[in-house]
């Protein structure tokens, strides 16, 4: 692209929207992939490709994509997260989610106390093509929890349901358990 590259373009446009972004590129590196990827882009297609996989990456992107109210801000126990503005703070400091990072936390809280399975999480964040890939998700799991946790060994928010995926629960609920 003249004048600005794809990464940074991609990155200032998330700056200001959430719409779904797809890179069309010649690059298939991986490291270009991740790069794009980390940048906000929703999906990544190298050239050449067909126009009815390229259309049907649009579909589901547009799927995914909600233009809806957006949720409202959580508070629970030193954690507070404005979805609209993407501000997350852990007690009293504002702490930066990459982009992968604030979508799995929106689709956690959004579903909060319900368990959302590996095959969910990443084709609702990483699109249609993921659903096995679990290490990309733990990565990010942990990667939050270490963001947000008081101690990421022992998360309060973050919960894994074995052999299923993941919960958010805020503390508060926890202990209705006990």
């Amino acid at each position: 692209m003249p004048g600005m590259g794809g990464i940074a373009a991609c990155r200032e446009i998330r700056g200001f929207s959430a719409a779904p972004i797809i890179m069309l590129t010649v690059r298939n590196a991986e490291r270009d992939k991740v790069q794009a990827l980390d940048a906000g882009a929703d999906d990544y297609v190298v050239k050449p490709f067909g126009i009815e996989e390229l259309l049907a990456r649009i579909r589901a992107s547009l799927r995914r994509y909600s233009t809806g109210e957006t949720l409202p801000p959580l508070a629970a126990a030193g954690l507070s997260i404005d979805f609209e503005s993407r501000r997350v703070e852990v007690r009293g400091q504002q702490v930066h989610l990459t982009p992968k990072e604030f979508e799995v936390m929106k689709l956690l809280v959004a579903n909060q106390g319900k368990p959302l399975t590996h095959r969910r999480l990443l084709q609702a964040v990483w699109g249609p093509d993921y659903g096995e890939e679990t290490e990309n998700l733990r990565v990010v799991i942990n990667q939050l929890r270490k963001k947000i946790e008081t101690d990421s060994a022992h998360p309060r928010f973050i919960l894994t349901e074995p052999w299923i995926g993941y919960r958010f629960q805020t503390p508060k609920a926890n202990s209705r358990k006990s």
